[in-house]
C-alpha cells in the first residue's frame, strides 16, 4: 500500500474524505512495518517510505480515557503548553477554513542534537466514535528560517482516534517527516525506540489532568469544536502568504551533526 496522500509539502489543500481514510488505513493496516518495541500497552513500528531515508514512525496505545478528552488534549494549544516539555514555541498562523489552520512548532531536541522546527497545515475531522488529526509541512511567510534551529519537513503526521467499549480509547499517532540536518542512523533508531513511547505517556497523563485544568482555564473556548471561535480570534489565510523553499529567508546553516557518538546522547526526560 502506498503511504503517499494527494497532500504535497509546500500546497495547501483542503484534505478530501479520501485522505482521511488513507490516513486512517496506514493506522489500522500493519503490513510491511516492523515491530521495534512492545511494552506496557505500547506498539512502536517503523517502515521504510518512499519519500525520505528516515523510516515511518507509528505508535498506538490503549488509554482509560474518552475519545473527546483526548482530542481535546490534542488540540488545546494552551493546555500544550504546561504537559508538553520538548516543546520551545507553539503558535497557531492563520485559520484556513473551520477545519483547517497554519501553525509553528519548535521542539527541543535532546542533546547533542539540534533543535527543529516545522510549519504544518493542520486538518482534522471528528466522525464521534472515530477522530483523526493530520498535518504535513507547508512554507508561511510570517515564519522565516530561525538561526539556530534545522526546518524539517512534515511529510504526514496525525492521530487517529477510536473510541472502544468499557470507556476505553485507542490512540494510534504515525509520523511520516524528515528531520533534515545530518543525523545518523542511531540517532533516529534511538529517538524511535526510546522517546516515542515516553511522548505517548505524556499524553496519557495530560488527559487525566485535562478537564481539571479546562474548568479553570477558559472551559468554553474550544475553537476546533466551535468554528465561530477559530474564525474570529486567528487572521485568515491569505494565499499570497505561502511561498516557495527558495523564498523562504532566513539561517540555512546545516547546523551539522554528523559528528555525534552515542556517548553523547543523553536519554532525558523529552
Amino acid at each position: 500500500m502506498s503511504t503517499q496522500l494527494s497532500l504535497k509539502v509546500g500546497e495547501v489543500k483542503i484534505p478530501e474524505d479520501s485522505d482521511f481514510r488513507h490516513f486512517k488505513s496506514i493506522c489500522e493496516d500493519n503490513d510491511g512495518w516492523k515491530l521495534e518495541v512492545n511494552k506496557n500497552q505500547t506498539t512502536v513500528w517503523t517502515k521504510a517510505n518512499e519519500l525520505s531515508d528516515f523510516k515511518m514512525v507509528k505508535v498506538r496505545s490503549v488509554f482509560d480515557i474518552d475519545a473527546a478528552t483526548l482530542y481535546d488534549v490534542l488540540h488545546d494549544p494552551h493546555y500544550r503548553k504546561t504537559w508538553d516539555h520538548s516543546m520551545l514555541e507553539g503558535a497557531e498562523i492563520c485559520a484556513i477554513n473551520p477545519n483547517n489552520d497554519i501553525g509553528y512548532y519548535a521542539i527541543r531536541c535532546p542533546p547533542p542534537l539540534k533543535n527543529r522546527d516545522f510549519v504544518t497545515q493542520r486538518s482534522w475531522l471528528d466522525c464521534g466514535y472515530e477522530k483523526i488529526i493530520i498535518n504535513h509541512s507547508v512554507n508561511h511567510v510570517a515564519r522565516s528560517l530561525k538561526k539556530g534551529f534545522i526546518r524539517g519537513t512534515s511529510f504526514l503526521t496525525g492521530y487517529y482516534i477510536v473510541k472502544l467499549e468499557a470507556d476505553k480509547t485507542q490512540l494510534t499517532y504515525v509520523s511520516q517527516s524528515d528531520p533534515k540536518g545530518n543525523l545518523p542512523a542511531w540517532a533516529i533508531n534511538k529517538l524511535t525506540k526510546i522517546f516515542a513511547p515516553k511522548v505517548i505517556h505524556r499524553i496519557y497523563k495530560a488527559a487525566k489532568n485535562y478537564n481539571s485544568w479546562k474548568s479553570k482555564n477558559n472551559p468554553d473556548l474550544k475553537p476546533w469544536l466551535n468554528p465561530e471561535q477559530m474564525m474570529t480570534t486567528l487572521p485568515r489565510y491569505n494565499p499570497a502568504d505561502i511561498v516557495s523553499d527558495d523564498k523562504i529567508m532566513g539561517s540555512r546553516e546545516s547546523l551539522d551533526e554528523e559528528g555525534l557518538n552515542e556517548a553523547d546522547f543523553q536519554d532525558m526526560d523529552y
